[in-house]
């Protein structure tokens, strides 16, 4: 039962950390993500992989 507890805790963090990145990306400006190396459409990728998803 803990376990389940921990791993269910561990997978919600990582989707808050997940769609608080992907909030900061897509509130930035082309520009500013072309600066962090960084294109539009890789913004989802780019949130999933700092959320370790």
């Amino acid at each position: 039962m803990t376990q389940a507890i921990k791993f269910i805790s561990a997978r919600l963090g990582a989707w808050r950390r997940y769609r608080s990145s992907l909030r900061e990306l897509y509130s930035l400006t082309d520009r500013e993500l072309a600066d962090l190396g960084i294109a539009r459409w890789e913004v989802d990728e780019v949130a999933r992989r700092s959320a370790g998803l």
